[in-house]
């Protein structure tokens, strides 16, 4: 997935927001305080850059050295699916059809070749804890010159990977078998959400009948998880975003139970503490209020969360945000922690952590050392502190620079879409 912030549609088609230069001094100046306030470091030490340049340097011999202590899955079908402005691909999902089973392998960039714990790479992403997202400002956990070439899956070149290998039962959807293990692998294409969308509406298409059962895996993972009770926030995705959404999560799990059952070992897990009954009440009551919004009848004594999945699919659009404020509100923060014990309350999910994301999360790339070397980290508790702390930041950091924007008169969400243009006072226009 890429390393931008999740956006929501696309702006192929419109120009960027265009600002003054006097607004765009006004943001930089904005961005330096927040950063100064919440300990984000905008630029990478000097040695942290030599350090990721001289990894990219020599990168296809390297990996035809690997070869051998990998498994090849260059002859594997493979492809990314990323938003159109995607700077690196750091997933790849390739899938089979078997009898009485599909065959799911979700391909992940092997970070932690590169980045090790005796290098000033790693120190600085464990200083970091995670990639922070502001409209159209990224301040990245790995320097880009190593997360968008070597750690980035783009086609038609070999790259070194983490690959999950799923066997997933017809029936059940559940894991027949797992394999976790170092590969190399090399991405047919680079899709966009929209031209993904593209193959699933035309099959004979190139890749469309790999993404066709892709989303056939994907839609049904779907079901079966609002069916068990995890909550839907978003409903209205489009069919790419399920398959890349759902394949995730299923290979997430897959790690994390790995670990916890197979090996009985600490990681970073993601626990989810769940809401006080009351908590629950108050957030069905605003929401059973709101204009237009029903929770139905049956769903009142079942799950809360299916509760909210129900007003969520039979509520007008313009109550979507006020039906997750709702429940956000009542949440309590997720948190990284060393046993997983608790769960995920809001993805009813008994064991979760995170694998998929290691250019953008610590978590991810922690467990990827853990995986891998079975190397459980001295300091695993201080670096969950650290990353639960660190995400709870740069949150925080986003949502106030959200907020400066709105009161200088640009919309967010356009500036996070499109981009923005400095231009002469004249021609500078604040809205979208």
């Amino acid at each position: 997935m890429s390393n931008e912030a999740p956006k929501q549609g696309s702006a192929e088609d419109q120009g960027p927001v265009t600002i003054s230069e006097e607004l765009a001094e006004r943001l930089a100046e904005k961005r330096e305080e927040l950063f100064e306030e919440f300990g984000i470091r905008d630029e990478f030490p000097p040695a942290v850059l030599r350090e990721a340049e001289a990894r990219t340097e020599g990168v296809y011999d390297e990996i035809e050295a690997e070869i051998d202590e990998r498994r090849d899955l260059r002859g594997l079908t493979t492809w990314t699916t990323d938003p159109i402005d995607a700077q690196d691909f750091d997933d790849a999902i390739s899938i089979e059809r078997e009898e009485d089973a599909y065959r799911l392998w979700v391909h992940i960039a092997d970070v932690t070749h590169y980045v090790t714990p005796d290098t000033a790479m790693w120190e600085e992403a464990v200083e970091r804890a995670n990639t922070v997202y502001l409209p159209d400002y990224t301040i990245h956990m790995l320097p880009p010159v190593l997360a968008e070439t070597v750690c980035s899956l783009v086609p038609n070149e070999d790259r070194l990977a983490h690959t999950v290998e799923m066997e997933i039962d017809d029936e059940t959807l559940s894991f027949e078998n797992v394999d976790i293990y170092k590969s190399v692998i090399n991405s047919d294409e680079r899709l966009t959400y929209a031209e993904c969308e593209d193959r699933l509406e035309d099959p004979s298409l190139p890749l469309g009948e790999e993404n066709e059962l892709a989303f056939e895996l994907a839609d049904r993972m779907h079901e079966q998880r609002k069916e068990d009770g995890s909550l839907v926030l978003n409903p209205r995705r489009d069919r790419a975003h399920t398959i890349i959404e759902e394949s995730m999560l299923k290979a997430n799990k897959a790690v994390t139970h790995t670990l916890m059952w197979d090996r009985g070992v600490e990681a970073m897990y993601r626990v989810h503490p769940q809401p006080t009954p009351d908590q629950w009440s108050e957030a069905l009551q605003e929401i059973q209020e709101l204009d237009g919004v029903s929770i139905p009848g049956s769903a009142w004594g079942d799950d809360p969360r299916k509760a909210v999945n129900a007003a969520l699919e039979q509520s007008p659009d313009r109550q979507l945000n006020k039906i997750q404020r709702a429940v956000l509100k009542v949440m309590p923060r997720a948190k990284y922690m060393n046993d997983p014990f608790g769960g995920h309350h809001a993805l009813n999910f008994d064991i979760y952590g995170h694998f998929t994301s290691p250019i953008r999360r610590l978590s991810d790339m922690i467990n990827h050392w853990i995986v891998h070397e079975n190397d459980v980290p001295e300091t695993l508790i201080e670096l969950c502190d650290r990353a639960s702390d660190k995400q709870k930041d740069g949150e925080t950091a986003e949502r106030l620079y959200k907020q400066f924007l709105q009161e200088s008169g640009l919309d967010p969400y356009a500036v996070n879409n499109r981009g923005v243009e400095v231009v002469d006072e004249a021609d500078a226009k604040h809205t979208a």
